[in-house]
C-alpha cells in the first residue's frame, strides 16, 4: 500500500498535524496490526487495531490512522445498550488517515479475528456508522476465519456525465469497458462506483489523476472506485483506488467486495445462494482472498477471510 503525501496538502494536513500532537499529548493505547484477507503478513489489506479506544477523540483516532498509514484503523468502544452479550459486542469506528469512514471490512475481519484470537471464535456484532453488521469466527484448518453480514445493500445509476468524469480521471477509454458489466454505484455499508474491465490487463494498468478522482469521489461521497475484471461467473479481479483516504490503493477492500456481490446480484450476473471468489492485492505485491456468499432469501452480502498479525515495525 502506498500513501501518496503529497496529496494532503490543502486537505487537513495541519488538522492531522495537531490531532497527533494531541494523541501524543495522552496516554497511548495499545495499537495492533494485522493483515487481512490473507494468512501471510505480506498479503492482504494491513489495518491497525484499537480495542479500547475509550477516551479518545476524533481527532486523536484520527492521528492514530495518520500515523500508522494504513488505509483504516478500527477502533472500539462499548456498544449501545442491547446490541449482544457483554463482550462480544462493540461499537466500532474506523478512520483512514485523512478521514474517517462509514464501513470498512477489511479492518472489521481483522477486529473480529484479533478478538477471536483473545476470547474465542464464535459470534461477533458491532455498530457501524452504517448500521449493525454480525460477525461470525470460525475455525478452519488451523486458522480463524471471519465472515462479516453486511447492512442491507441497493444499487444506482451513476450519470454519464460522473461515469466520463470517472474515466477521465482513470485515463480509460470508454471502449476498455467490459460491456457486460454496466457502470455503478453500489453500497453495502460504503458507496462504490463498479467498473468492468474488458481485460486483465486493462486492470493490471493503473495510473490515475489522484487529486481529480478523489474530488469526483467526494462529490459523489464514494469511498473507493471498485474496478474488476471478470475471470469466470464466479471469480473476479479486483482493485480499489482509494484517494479520498488519503491511499492510492487499497490492497484488499471488504466492503467493496460486499458492494460487488449486490451489484452482481441485483444485474442478474449470478443467482443466489452462490459464493464468488475475489483477487485482490496481486498488482500491488500484496494478495489476499476475499469471498463473498450471497444467500437464498437474503439480502446481504457476506463476505469472509482470515487474517494475521503483522511484524513489528
Amino acid at each position: 500500500m502506498t500513501r501518496d503525501d503529497s496529496s494532503t496538502a490543502g486537505t487537513g494536513t495541519t488538522g492531522v498535524t495537531t490531532a497527533a500532537r494531541s494523541a501524543e499529548s495522552t496516554e497511548s493505547p495499545e495499537i495492533l496490526r494485522y493483515t487481512a484477507f490473507s494468512d501471510d503478513p505480506a498479503g492482504g489489506n494491513p489495518a491497525g487495531v484499537v480495542l479500547d479506544a475509550t477516551g479518545l477523540d476524533g481527532e486523536a483516532r484520527l492521528a492514530i490512522a495518520a500515523r500508522l498509514g494504513y488505509s483504516e484503523t478500527a477502533f472500539l468502544t462499548a456498544p449501545p445498550e442491547g446490541l449482544g452479550a457483554p463482550g462480544r459486542a462493540f461499537t466500532i469506528r474506523y478512520f483512514s488517515p485523512l478521514a474517517e469512514v462509514p464501513f470498512c471490512g477489511h479492518a472489521t475481519v481483522a477486529t473480529a479475528v484479533a478478538l477471536a484470537e483473545r476470547h474465542g471464535p464464535g459470534e461477533l456484532v458491532f455498530a457501524t456508522r452504517s448500521g449493525t453488521v454480525p460477525v461470525t469466527v470460525r475455525e478452519e484448518g488451523g486458522r480463524l476465519v471471519a465472515t462479516l453480514s453486511s447492512v442491507e445493500p441497493y444499487v444506482t445509476d451513476v450519470a454519464p456525465g460522473d461515469l466520463a468524469e470517472a474515466l477521465a480521471a482513470l485515463d480509460w477509454p470508454a471502449a476498455d469497458l467490459d460491456p457486460a458489466l454496466p457502470p455503478r454505484i453500489a453500497y453495502a455499508g460504503a458507496r462504490h462506483l463498479v467498473l468492468g474491465a474488458a481485460t486483465r490487463a486493462r486492470l493490471a494498468d493503473l495510473d490515475y489523476d489522484f487529486p481529480r478522482l478523489a474530488a469526483l469521489m467526494r462529490r459523489l461521497d464514494l469511498t473507493t472506485l471498485q474496478l474488476v475484471w471478470r475471470e469466470s461467473e464466479s471469480v473476479f479481479h479486483v482493485r480499489d483506488p482509494f484517494p479520498v483516504g488519503g491511499v492510492v490503493e487499497d490492497p484488499a477492500t471488504g466492503a467493496a467486495a460486499a458492494a460487488l456481490g449486490a451489484y452482481a446480484r441485483t444485474l442478474g450476473l449470478v443467482t443466489a445462494p452462490t459464493t464468488l471468489t475475489l483477487h485482490q492485492g496481486h498488482d500491488l505485491g500484496r494478495p489476499g482472498l476475499l469471498t463473498v456468499e450471497l444467500r437464498d432469501g437474503d439480502p446481504r452480502a457476506h463476505v469472509g477471510g482470515t487474517a494475521t498479525v503483522l511484524p513489528e515495525r
